[in-house]
């Protein structure tokens, strides 16, 4: 982690403000750059005086929407159809789930785009369903601006009133995402066990009677 700070404050350093836009998107395609470090990190710079606070907030929301935007465009490449193909390969997953879940997405996309932004681990992949589902992209540029908005606003006051203990905010957030890659595991579960439960009911259904 101290790599990644080191690095974090280089860019900083010589880029100023677009760095840490630089860094925020970054973040959004490679995980390992964590945003609970980037934004306080950058609200701690503000402190110093070294950083303005707007600029920082809009530079950081950039990087936000544009990785965003990267990721919705890998959906869409991706496709629906790609991705038919791929349920009908695989065992317990069928195309007809594909529709489903971009039936639920084109009832709930908004705001799911919104409150994905607010969650660790789920805030970069929201945009690839909304790519696969095609979502309007002013609607998604807008969606994601509001929700990245708030995230990194809340990240960057945080780290600009702890200055010299900025990390806090990293320990905080570390235990909250711990309680989401929980629940998320637990919904994958009862997702898994629907599909097993519905191959074998479908099995039995098919087999010959004696």
């Amino acid at each position: 982690m101290s790599g990644i700070i080191d690095w974090i404050v280089n860019l900083m350093d010589a880029l100023g403000a677009p760095g840490v836009g630089i860094a925020i998107l970054l973040e959004n395609l490679f995980p390992p750059i964590p945003s609970e470090v980037v934004l306080p990190l950058g609200g701690f710079t503000v402190a110093q005086g070294s950083l303005n606070f707007v600029s920082v907030f809009i530079w950081a929301t950039i990087g936000s929407v544009v990785g965003a935007y990267m990721l919705y465009g890998l959906g869409a490449w991706l496709g629906a159809d790609r991705l038919r193909a791929i349920a009908d390969w695989m065992w317990l997953v069928k195309a007809s789930d594909v529709d489903k879940a971009l039936e639920w997405f084109d009832r709930y996309g908004k705001p799911s785009i919104f409150f994905g932004r607010l969650i660790p681990g789920v805030r970069s992949l929201i945009s690839i369903p909304a790519g696969l589902d095609r979502m309007n992209l002013l609607t998604f540029g807008l969606w994601t601006t509001l929700g990245s908005g708030i995230w990194n606003f809340i990240l960057i006051y945080l780290g600009f009133k702890l200055g010299e203990n900025w990390d806090v905010v990293e320990r905080y957030v570390d235990q909250y995402s711990k309680v989401v890659y929980v629940l998320l595991i637990l919904i994958i579960l009862g997702f898994l066990v629907f599909f097993i439960r519905r191959a074998i009911r479908e099995r039995n259904e098919t087999a010959p009677q004696a």
